[in-house]
């Protein structure tokens, strides 16, 4: 997969997707990730990318000419168009269910607005997806675009050492991951669950089957109405409510 992040921070981007994971992935070829300047495709002589806001308000936004400049780049380059998105705080709110759909794309185009945010008619042109990472302002796209990135890209065959890595994690099947322990088993008198210890494997699976279940239903209800439910899961949850 081919992953272009186009902002205006290129090396703030590129930084926090060569570390870790992703950083490896990128080494050994799992996963393409470009960091693209939109300051370079502006006709502006001092590189401006931004200017008032027609009908007056506070701060600036993004010129439309620079990102729809780059983004046909980017099409002339690849030879298509990629899936195109842009992150914004007005979009629908990305969830593990899109990443798993935008994972099976092969290349992917996500847009970083700035300031006040982007000319309008940019928008209407190009026609992105719209993705929010939550309700709550941030100073750029540059932090959504990153999530968007780390989250499609570790669903990636051969980024992670085995694909349990994902499938046991909180909201991959819309349910939050039971709790974790490691050494030592004993620590501030606090234990580790016995059959932890155990080596049973069976037991160990019914026990996070039901921890996670039971995180779920006391912190994230709502998220049982998308989980795929056993005869036994729904008895685990009967007996919850009632206690």
């Amino acid at each position: 997969m081919r992953i272009d992040i186009l902002t205006l921070f290129p090396d703030m981007c590129n930084t926090v997707m060569s570390e870790s994971i992703i950083g490896r992935a990128r080494q050994a070829n799992k996963v393409e990730i470009n960091c693209v300047d939109i300051r370079d495709y502006t006709l502006d002589k001092h590189r401006r990318v931004d200017d008032k806001p027609y009908g007056g308000g506070m701060g600036m936004v993004m010129t439309a000419q620079p990102i729809f400049d780059c983004f046909q780049s980017l099409c002339r380059e690849i030879g298509a168009r990629p899936h195109f998105i842009y992150l914004t705080p007005q979009g629908k709110t990305l969830t593990q269910t899109r990443v798993k759909e935008l994972a099976k794309l092969d290349n992917i185009a996500l847009l970083c607005g700035h300031y006040e945010g982007i000319d309008e008619r940019v928008i209407e042109a190009l026609k992105p997806e719209e993705i929010s990472v939550g309700d709550y302002v941030l100073t750029g796209g540059e932090l959504p675009a990153l999530i968007v990135a780390d989250a499609v890209s570790r669903m990636l065959p051969g980024v992670l050492s085995d694909d349990a890595c994902f499938e046991e994690e909180s909201h991959f099947n819309a349910l939050l991951e039971y709790p974790q322990y490691t050494h030592p088993s004993v620590w501030q008198d606090r234990e580790v669950p016995e059959v932890l210890l155990s080596g049973h494997h069976a037991n160990v699976d019914k026990w996070r089957r039901e921890q996670s279940l039971k995180r779920t239903y006391e912190r994230r209800p709502d998220l049982l109405n998308h989980a795929e439910l056993s005869d036994f899961d729904l008895a685990f949850l009967s007996k919850l409510k009632k206690e």
